[in-house]
């Protein structure tokens, strides 16, 4: 919704600037913002082979404008906001869970559900429509003959279902096979989505004490989803401070990591993405691939003749490779593999690829 930190929180973790203004529908246009992850594996990996340059994986947040009820009907811009949700692979809904009375609320009080609920409702009423139309297209192809168009149809039909009550469609039991039916459609509901708890900077330390933030975490159990705890003013205040400041001041606060760091956690979990990395004196790179994800596509993430020649895939383990000092030291304890096609990646694999165009 408008007003829940969320720009505030996009300009902290991007310091991308986007304007963040105490009124509704202030962010038109999504910002874009593209921020390292972090990885203290990369810093080490630096240092063991004097590389020239270290390159983390990234991630891409959106700071899409604030829905408000009516939005799936045109209200407050809606629709135009609702296409852009179609774009990203998941959504952050930022949750506002503090109190200030100098920054106002379109709904007049503060009761997280009853935004969480405004929103869903709205994302379910927008794929509502289109999976009707869907469904009335399908009715005349199904009329052929069509196999597939009766399987699709089917599944609509129990997503139309979940959807009348107001319900998303990631709450329907969907077989892989069903997702490939609908997967060009892009429902929003069907996104995955992680809640991100608005707390108040005094409240970011102690923020189970939070009814607010007690409540969000009540919902998100019941639809099996993540929820991260921030403060948007606190990260806007690391966002000034260099790598030792920040430290200190989150030091002072009680807190063991910032919000960031826990937001790009919880997303690459939620998308079900992982690092592997490559190491030697001209670059050290973290790279993102899905779990489950086979050395020949790993090695098609740094070229594509990587991929159509591939021959082996050299790896040992980030903790193998540390502890033993060196790929040579590694090595001769046996730890330095030689996998196939077959091998499926592990976070923190550390590889050489061999191939021959």
């Amino acid at each position: 919704m408008p007003n829940v930190g969320k720009s505030t929180l996009f300009n902290a973790i991007t310091k991308a600037g986007a304007e963040a203004a105490n009124y509704p529908f202030c962010t038109i246009e999504p910002n874009v913002g593209v921020v390292a992850v972090p990885d203290p594996r990369l810093d080490v990996l630096h240092k063991m082979y004097d590389s020239k340059k270290t390159t983390p994986a990234t991630v891409s947040f959106v700071d899409i404008a604030g829905l408000v009820k009516g939005a799936s009907k045109g209200e407050g811009l809606g629709n135009k906001f609702l296409e852009h949700i179609r774009q990203v692979d998941a959504v952050a809904h930022v949750v506002r869970c503090f109190e200030d009375s100098n920054v106002t609320h379109v709904e007049g009080g503060i009761d997280p559900i009853r935004d969480i609920e405004i929103i869903q409702t709205e994302l379910c009423l927008a794929d509502l429509e289109i999976v009707e139309k869907r469904i009335m297209k399908l009715a005349r192809i199904a009329k052929s003959g069509s196999k597939e168009a009766k399987a699709e149809d089917e599944v609509l039909r129990r997503i139309k279902g979940a959807l009348d009550e107001a319900k998303p469609a990631r709450s329907v039991d969907l077989s892989a096979d069903d997702m490939d039916l609908i997967k060009e459609m892009n429902l929003l509901t069907l996104k995955p989505v992680l809640y991100v708890a608005n707390v108040a900077e005094d409240e970011v330390a102690a923020s189970e004490e939070n009814a607010f933030v007690k409540k969000v975490r009540e919902f998100a159990a019941g639809e099996r989803a993540e929820v991260v705890v921030i403060s948007a003013k606190v990260e806007s205040e690391i966002a000034e401070l260099d790598e030792a400041e920040a430290k200190e001041f989150l030091a002072d606060l009680g807190l063991s990591e910032s919000g960031l760091d826990k937001l790009i956690k919880a997303a690459f979990e939620l998308l079900g993405l992982m690092t592997f990395l490559t190491a030697g004196p001209d670059e050290c790179r973290a790279w993102t691939i899905v779990k489950g994800t086979t050395a020949p596509k790993a090695a098609g993430k740094i070229h594509t003749d990587f991929e159509r020649g591939f021959i082996r895939a050299e790896i040992v383990s980030y903790e193998d490779l540390i502890a033993a000092g060196s790929v040579a030291a590694a090595r001769e304890k046996g730890q330095v593999r030689l996998e196939g096609k077959d091998y499926i990646m592990q976070d923190g694999d550390v590889t050489n690829f061999r191939f021959n165009v």
